[in-house]
């Protein structure tokens, strides 16, 4: 059973969703993927674990890293999983490329490479955006592509990280919203 309640974070509405095990979905109101994993027989509910995810959504949208993350329960296959587990471990308030993540795969799983836009696929069906962070992802070149979310979210969440710099920007034929 899938529990949810909403947050109201400084760049809108923020669906949560988590079972028994831990977190399962954080949507954006209006994203791409919304609620895309979420049981149909879900309840409304105000659990300790989504409870925990809004204090934890607390102290990152004032500016901090927490100091402590809520159990999550990725729903997706074992590829999705491999560059999530990767996401996990992208420091507060730095980046990463798509490349790099697509190295970092080939290499857990024994091949001599990985494509990128494989990984841009995955990354784009995280559904557990901040707590897992896809937003820390760019191409590159710097370019900001690919959150689904939307990327005027992307950048602002960058920037609250003071992660976003110059170099980055919007391509004119841009996959995120």
């Amino acid at each position: 059973m899938q529990y949810i309640t909403t947050y109201q974070s400084p760049l809108g509405e923020i669906l949560l969703a988590a079972d028994e095990t831990g977190l399962t979905g954080l949507w954006f109101e209006g994203e791409k993927y919304y609620a895309l994993n979420l049981d149909v027989d879900h309840k409304e509910r105000e659990t300790r674990l989504l409870s925990d995810a809004k204090s934890w959504l607390t102290i990152y949208f004032s500016g901090k890293e927490p100091d402590f993350m809520p159990p999550m329960h990725m729903l997706g296959t074992a590829f999705q999983k491999t560059v999530w587990e990767i996401l996990r471990t992208i420091p507060y308030g730095e980046t990463t490329t798509y490349g790099k993540i697509a190295e970092q795969v080939a290499k857990k799983r024994g091949l001599k490479r990985m494509s990128s836009q494989a990984v841009g696929n995955a990354v784009g069906r995280n559904e557990l955006s901040i707590f897992i962070p896809c937003h820390r992802v760019v191409g590159t070149n710097g370019s900001l592509t690919g959150y689904a979310g939307g990327i005027d979210k992307k950048i602002a969440l960058l920037q609250l990280e003071n992660a976003y710099n110059d170099a980055f920007f919007v391509p004119k034929n841009s996959t995120a919203p």
